[in-house]
């Protein structure tokens, strides 16, 4: 199975000039935690709940800020064409439970969550997830 099998495709992007606030009100929207910060459909960032707090509130800036300002720029992504079970374990591995998802031609095309991954494929998911809560790093489970 594919990335692309089972990918969200409908993704709502931010743009690094957009405002602190109006990202934050488009995940309250979209009921998410992060978003991909893109220009012209290729991937510059992501920006995450955890990101605006402590990034931009608790460093004082205010909700006007641009998304450039707060946004983490090393981003890990897999393809559309890569294998599910392969990215999920990646995921797990990496502590994360959602990527980006590119084109082989650097265009983003998707979101791929632990959760997508769970509904096609109940194992893969849990396996990652557990990779993702083992404590190797900061105690507790949150990604």
């Amino acid at each position: 199975m594919r990335v692309s099998d089972v990918m969200t495709r409908e993704v709502r992007v931010c743009r690094p000039s957009e405002s602190v606030r109006d990202c934050a009100v488009a995940m309250a929207h979209n009921d998410i935690g992060a978003l991909p910060v893109a220009e012209v459909n290729l991937l510059v960032g992501m920006v995450t709940d955890r990101d605006i707090v402590i990034r931009a509130i608790a460093a004082g800036k205010g909700p006007d800020t641009p998304v450039r300002e707060v946004l983490s720029d090393q981003v890990l992504y897999c393809f559309e064409d890569q294998d599910l079970a392969h990215v999920a374990k990646s995921m797990g591995l990496a502590k994360i439970r959602r990527l980006p998802v590119l084109s082989r031609d650097q265009r983003l095309v998707g979101m791929l969550s632990l959760a997508d991954v769970a509904r096609r494929d109940a194992e893969t998911a849990s396996a990652a997830l557990a990779d993702v809560c083992r404590r190797s790093g900061p105690p507790g489970c949150s990604g």
